[in-house]
């Protein structure tokens, strides 16, 4: 259920990429955050009268669809308003918003679980929607100035026709690969593998948490002075060699290391993506950008479980061989990375000598 619903993410992300270009940014947002409203009551009250799974499912997934709709609408506008020399930063400073929700979210639904119904839960999800509704209606404002393009397929894969933007998704899906082993390919291993408990296992995804919302603004700050590709190639290393380090885990001490090192790749190379994706799209097709930008970060982060689970049945006993396959993936996205830089500065370079 949860690979259906990334990949009908991947698919509402590029729409919604289209729709922020052709209608504006706030319209979107204003849209999604009231209908995302309607799915929580429907979904509390198929909760309340015991529905068939089957229609749970279905609510599940349009909510998720929906939500994910507006992602490339938020970046656009981040795009839009901050300066291009500070893109990394503001990325980051949004990162860390992100981080603080997903992390409160849990915490919260777990306390109001001791003394509330299931079906409630989603009736206090419907609640704070309506607030988001009236935080954007009230106090939003818009971004940008609609165009008069008409909205199609055609528009909506616009974007693959930049060379150098399809090679950069493209070695950012590696990357995203990588990164969806995070959550059931690392839970497989710690707890069923390596005898780890599931509180060691949570202890290690809040240590992810808490690493990017104490340094995530920090380091974006430090990272917009490097070159984008350098930023890219170091965050793909990290992510690597935190990765291959968990096929020699003993220990939870070392499982912590290593998910530092992956966390200080995440914290590099993810805002650093975002601030490519705003250089590289011209501001008139933003969203659609940012839409196929998210298509692949869904579609990686939705296949790479998959992956890592074929990875654990196909060798039971010497994880050097599941987690050294992975992060070779990185290090191929970090050599890749290399080489797009170097097209780039070519590029530029013979950009400048034509106009000049």
């Amino acid at each position: 259920v949860i690979l259906i619903a990334g990949l009908c993410s991947a698919a509402t992300q590029m729409v919604g990429g289209v729709l922020s270009d052709r209608f504006g940014r706030r319209p979107l947002l204003l849209g999604a955050a009231g209908i995302r409203v309607l799915f929580y009551l429907g979904m509390a009250a198929l909760i309340w009268f015991s529905a068939p799974i089957w229609a749970i499912v279905v609510i599940y997934i349009a909510q998720q669809s929906v939500g994910m709709m507006v992602h490339p609408a938020t970046s656009a506008m981040v795009a839009d308003l901050s300066p291009k020399d500070r893109l990394t930063e503001a990325y980051g400073f949004l990162r860390v918003g992100r981080n603080v929700g997903w992390a409160a979210g849990p915490a919260v639904g777990g306390y109001l679980a001791t003394f509330l119904s299931y079906a409630w839960l989603f009736g206090v999800a419907a609640l704070i929607s309506t607030l988001a509704f009236c935080v954007i209606l009230f106090f939003l404002r818009e971004s940008f100035h609609r165009v008069t393009e008409q909205v199609g397929l055609r528009s909506m894969f616009s974007a693959a026709t930049d060379r150098t933007f399809l090679m950069f998704v493209g070695l950012s899906l590696l990357v995203f690969f990588t990164m969806g082993q995070l959550v059931s390919t690392l839970s497989v291993f710690t707890v069923d593998r390596m005898g780890f408990s599931t509180a060691q296992y949570g202890l290690l995804l809040t240590m992810n948490g808490l690493i990017v919302i104490l340094f995530q603004y920090p380091v974006a700050r430090g990272v917009s002075r490097l070159a984008k590709s350098t930023a890219l190639i170091l965050g793909s290393l990290l992510y690597g060699l935190g990765f291959l380090s968990l096929g020699w885990v003993g220990s939870f001490a070392w499982a912590l290391v290593a998910m530092v090192i992956i966390t200080a790749g995440e914290i590099i190379f993810s805002p650093t993506t975002l601030s490519v994706v705003g250089e590289l799209s011209p501001r008139e097709q933003r969203g659609r950008y940012m839409g196929f930008f998210g298509l692949a970060e869904t579609v990686g982060i939705s296949l790479g479980p998959l992956a890592g689970g074929v990875l654990l049945d196909a060798f039971p006993t010497d994880p050097r061989f599941i987690w050294g396959a992975i992060a070779f993936v990185a290090f191929v996205a970090a050599a890749g990375f290399h080489r797009w830089g170097v097209a780039r500065r070519t590029t530029s370079s013979m950009r400048i000598d034509t106009n000049v």
